[in-house]
C-alpha cells in the first residue's frame, strides 16, 4: 500500500514563501512520476507541477511559472514544492500524488494512482 504524506503547509503573508514536502512510503519506487495539485474553496482540484522521477520533464502551471519549483529527492522518495511570492490565490488544499507505471498526463489528476490528505496553505493579503 503506497502513502503519501504531506507536510509544510501553513499560513503566510503575500510575498512570503513556504516550502511542502511530500515523502512517499510502502513500495520501491523508480520510474515514477509525483505531482502536486491544489484545491481552493468552492473550486475544483487543478494541477500545480509535475516531475518524472529523473527530474525531466517537469510541468508548472501558469499561474506559477516563475514563482513555485518542484525538486525532489530520490532517496528520501520525497518531492518538494517551493513555494515563494505566494499570492491570496494561492490559499488551497494541497495535494502530492504519483503515478507509478505507464503513460501520465502530468497535469491530469485522473492519471495519477495515490494521493496525500493534503496540507492547508493560507496567504493573506
Amino acid at each position: 500500500q503506497v502513502q503519501l504524506v504531506e507536510s509544510g503547509g501553513g499560513l503566510e503573508q503575500a510575498g512570503g514563501s513556504l516550502r511542502l514536502a511530500c515523502a512517499a512510503s510502502g513500495r520501491t519506487f523508480s520510474n515514477y512520476v509525483m505531482g502536486w495539485f491544489r484545491q481552493a474553496p468552492g473550486k475544483g482540484r487543478e494541477s500545480v507541477a509535475a516531475s518524472y522521477w529523473t527530474g525531466s520533464n517537469i510541468y508548472y502551471a501558469d499561474s506559477v511559472k516563475g514563482r513555485f519549483t518542484i525538486s525532489r529527492d530520490n532517496t528520501k522518495n520525497t518531492v518538494y514544492l517551493q513555494m515563494n511570492s505566494l499570492k491570496p490565490e494561492d490559499t488551497a488544499v494541497y495535494y502530492c500524488a504519483v503515478k507509478l507505471a505507464g503513460y501520465v498526463r502530468l497535469w491530469e489528476e485522473h492519471d495519477y494512482d495515490y494521493w496525500g490528505q493534503g496540507t492547508q496553505v493560507t496567504v493573506s493579503s
